[in-house]
């Protein structure tokens, strides 16, 4: 049944009674299928993302052989950071499309090129195997990967923002923290099984290959998905533009030539967020291994932990900002995070026991969710809808590029040229500083309208 309104010649819209009663149940549900879909279809992209930090330090040691472990770990870290180089250039790409084709063309096309870049990762042939061409190659799946992703985040939480409403816009965009925690939760007890089942040898020789391939494999799953959601942007409707109603021809242009404080804000507040999303979501297992010397198998509960955790408080984290401003949120969770972390790895290297490990990461994860979820719920809020997808790509894509996905080399980097395992824990807290200071010429967004 049809629950849409009929219009009127003087321009309203009239509901019959009879089915006024039965609508609402029809768009809840209706709301409830669309975020299952944008989620699955957007953790689908972030696992590849997860299971190469969970691997770094075998990805490391088979294709970057060179003396050292620390330093084969920067090599792998550092390679992961790569495929953030190409997310402003997909942002900008990818975003500008989802802005002109509407937003489900465009995460069809990254899912696409995900697919493809694990693909690339999953048969690369070792440097033993052909030299130099070894990390090449892992190296182009990294860009084709990053350059999807740009795209990805600015089209699908978009979308997810354009099927609330006013007051329900922070719980639904909390969805889009939520996938990268559930496929951060399936990623590592994947890792953790791998890991648990296999030899030392046999993980090393195939068994890391493993995720990869179910990465590929689960792309055209996610795209069948997508097939059956709303297109939100208006004027566009399966594949075809509505010329009274045509998306803006120059998004990207539009973007920088009026808002390009808009930009600068936003992409310094983003700092913070990400940078603890990185070290405590992917990071601390690698640590775990490499710093506190713990097994692969209990380092990976870590990961398993920390997403968890946000998966759980994500949503909350969401619906608090819907009520009481997502300035507010954020400020005084990222000043908690600040002051809890540098304590946190003092404990963890006190005391390197799985349970201390486990006990710690559940305490950051808590705020990095409370942190991050405002903070990416307000970057497409602050643009109009014709641009939206391209200035999210934009703004979140450059703060993440540099601070996010080079994390865990910088955090690595000043272990090793200052000696303490406490540094990883001053990068998060300088981020975090520089992060408030735009926050107070930010405007609040919450339960204002925004289209």
């Amino acid at each position: 049944m049809d629950y849409s309104a009929t219009p009127q010649p003087d321009g309203t819209d009239t509901l019959n009674l009879a089915d006024a009663s039965t609508m609402q149940p029809a768009k809840r549900t209706s709301h409830a299928k669309a975020i299952a879909a944008i989620t699955l279809g957007n953790g689908l992209e972030f696992f590849d993302f997860t299971i190469y930090s969970f691997f770094a330090t075998i990805i490391g040691k088979l294709y970057f052989p060179v003396e050292g472990q620390l330093a084969q770990l920067m090599l792998a870290v550092g390679t992961f950071g790569v495929g953030f180089i190409m997310r402003p250039v997909g942002g900008i790409v990818l975003g500008a499309y989802a802005d002109r084709a509407g937003r489900k063309a465009a995460m069809s096309l990254t899912l696409w090129l995900m697919t493809l870049g694990s693909a690339i990762i999953a048969f690369a042939p070792t440097y033993a195997a052909i030299g130099i061409a070894a990390p090449l190659l892992v190296i182009l799946a990294r860009l084709i990967q990053g350059f999807a992703l740009g795209g990805e985040i600015g089209a699908s939480t978009s979308l997810l923002l354009e099927y609330g409403s006013d007051k329900t816009r922070g719980f639904y965009g909390s969805w889009q923290f939520v996938s990268q925690g559930l496929n951060t939760v399936c990623g590592s007890l994947l890792g953790v099984a791998l890991a648990a089942a296999l030899s030392t040898a046999a993980l090393e020789s195939w068994g890391w290959r493993v995720p990869f391939v179910i990465g590929m494999a689960m792309g055209p799953i996610g795209i069948y998905i997508r097939r059956h959601l709303d297109e939100t942007l208006p004027g566009v409707e399966d594949g075809t533009v509505s010329v009274a109603q045509a998306p803006a021809a120059q998004p990207v242009r539009k973007l920088f030539r009026e808002h390009s404080r808009v930009i600068t804000t936003g992409v310094l507040t983003t700092i913070g967020g990400t940078a603890a999303n990185y070290i405590v979501l992917f990071y601390l297992s690698t640590y775990a291994i490499r710093i506190l010397h713990l097994p692969m198998s209990s380092a990976l509960w870590a990961a398993w932990t920390a997403a968890i955790v946000t998966v759980i408080c994500s949503p909350f984290a969401g619906a608090l900002s819907d009520r009481v401003g997502r300035k507010r949120v954020l400020w005084i969770s990222r000043v908690l995070l600040i002051v809890a972390v540098y304590p946190a790895f003092m404990i963890i290297n006190a005391s390197p026991t799985v349970p201390v490990l486990l006990s710690v990461v559940a305490m950051l994860a808590v705020f990095v969710a409370f942190t991050a979820v405002p903070n990416i719920v307000m970057l497409p809020e602050m643009f109009p809808r014709e641009i939206r997808a391209t200035g999210m790509s934009i703004v979140y894509c450059l703060g993440v590029s540099i601070f996010g996905g080079f994390a865990q080399f910088f955090a690595t980097w000043l272990i090793q040229i200052s000696g303490s395992n406490l540094a990883p824990a001053w990068y998060l807290i300088g981020c975090g500083v520089v992060s408030l200071l735009p926050l107070p010429f930010m405007r609040e967004t919450a339960g204002k309208a925004i289209d």
